[in-house]
């Protein structure tokens, strides 16, 4: 699978309709993240190697993870022997523990990647039971995002706050906005900040008005199959002024559904049509991209780690799972059309499921060039073909497990029609395209 990459020279930014990102050249970003939050802690140089270059063959574009991290990230240290403060503190960073950071942001900026990275995880900022912010009052927020702003100034960067909890007391706000400016202040603002929150969350819950949030991020979570996690999308791009948003962690590939089952023998795991099923609601819904995860990668599983949520694969063997393959068919899907002009609109399908696991979900283009529908269960709908302006309409369905795209017919009539998808059932989702024939 060949995906032609941008110079990750060119920083990126909100494009004029607010509703994406895009580089500085103006060429639409779309945003396919990994979330491997513990890479830092946990790979040595060489790991870290094997799992970029696996990252970026598939497509993804960014890599989302944690420098102060969730496992025992502050007294635990790295494969190097290194921890990230000293006396964690804040504001005495370890330069040891930065350098295998630099390490990491540098190979992923040679192969075409931004990183998303976390400052820190919210256990360490976050207060209890009213108490004090973990390591961090807002002095030494401003002061840790000062040093990273200007560390990594000029690198390929999107800053995420949060980390797995919400903005609760008038003390954390403060820590967070502190964080925040310190980052501003220290890169001149050379790149965009989000908010990753507790899942199932939103950072517009709390955030959508804060200057510094560049573009929103939501957490639908692990909690139940069929989860709707578009309705996370459209409420979002229902509000006013208008920003990007993201599901930044959704249902991971091989986690135990509900995430708290332990039992590994019978309990139910997300497989790559749930992470499909989620990835192509919230598109629909209006994203600028999405987020992937697997339960063995994102806290780098090993034989002999106690792990958690019944995680058994290791985590190089997890890269290759299907879901990850799939991500990057999506990217591809979704590149070889304008995506950036797609517009959600559910008023498309007259008939057809609007509620559980087969719920379609609609998006047309601005200038009506095409329009996506979505069939998570290959269950047939009806809609209006007339939100294709053109005088003769191609349609093809697209498989997203293979990434085949297979004709159906051309038309020159835009009535209503009933589309009935190639198969049905669990596992045989369908997107149908219809588009200009040329």
């Amino acid at each position: 699978m060949n995906f032609s990459s941008h110079p990750t020279t060119m920083s990126l930014r909100i494009a004029p309709t607010r509703r994406h990102l895009e580089y500085t050249d103006e060429t639409p970003f779309f945003y396919l993240g990994d979330t491997a939050w513990e890479m830092l802690h946990r790979l040595n140089r060489e790991e870290m190697d094997y799992y970029l270059e696996n990252r970026a063959r598939k497509g993804f574009t960014v890599i989302q993870t944690v420098l102060l991290a969730e496992l025992d990230g502050l007294n635990a240290p790295n494969v190097y022997g290194d921890k990230p403060l000293c006396d964690n503190d804040p504001t005495r960073p370890n330069e040891p523990y930065f350098a295998h950071a630099d390490y990491m942001i540098a190979k992923a900026a040679q192969l075409g990647l931004f990183v998303g990275l976390l400052p820190t995880w919210g256990s360490h900022w976050k207060s209890e039971n009213g108490g004090p912010t973990g390591i961090f009052t807002p002095e030494r927020a401003a002061t840790y995002g000062r040093f990273l702003g200007a560390r990594y100034k000029d690198a390929p960067l999107i800053w995420i706050l949060g980390g797995d909890q919400n903005v609760d007391t008038p003390q954390e706000m403060a820590v967070i906005e502190a964080l925040a400016r310190g980052l501003r202040a220290g890169d001149d603002g050379a790149h965009l900040i989000t908010f990753h929150p507790r899942g199932p969350g939103q950072s517009s819950d709390k955030l959508h008005h804060a200057e510094w949030l560049d573009f929103n991020m939501s957490q639908s979570s692990h909690g139940a199959p069929d989860h709707d996690n578009g309705l996370f999308t459209a409420h979002d791009y229902a509000l006013q002024p208008p920003k990007p948003t993201v599901d930044g962690e959704p249902r991971y590939e091989n986690l135990n559904v509900g995430f708290y089952n332990t039992d590994a023998v019978n309990v139910r795991r997300f497989d790559d049509y749930d992470v499909r099923q989620a990835a192509y609601w919230s598109l629909l819904a209006g994203a600028c991209g999405h987020t992937y995860g697997n339960n063995s990668l994102w806290q780098i599983w090993r034989p002999g780690d106690k792990g958690l949520y019944g995680a058994y694969v290791p985590w190089h063997e997890a890269l290759d799972h299907p879901g990850a393959f799939q991500m990057g068919l999506m990217r591809r899907f979704f590149e070889s059309r304008a995506f950036q002009k797609l517009v959600p609109d559910q008023s498309l399908i007259l008939d057809g499921p609007t509620f559980g696991g087969a719920k379609i979900r609609a998006a047309r283009a601005n200038d009506g060039s095409f329009a996506l529908v979505y069939s998570p269960r290959g269950v047939s709908f009806t809609m209006r073909q007339d939100v294709v302006t053109r005088p003769k309409v191609r349609a093809s369905w697209f498989d997203p497990r293979y990434g085949v795209e297979i004709h159906l017919h051309s038309t020159t009539s835009p009535g209503i029609q009933t589309f009935a998808p190639p198969t049905s059932g669990r596992g045989c989702d369908w997107v149908l395209v219809l588009e200009e024939e040329k």
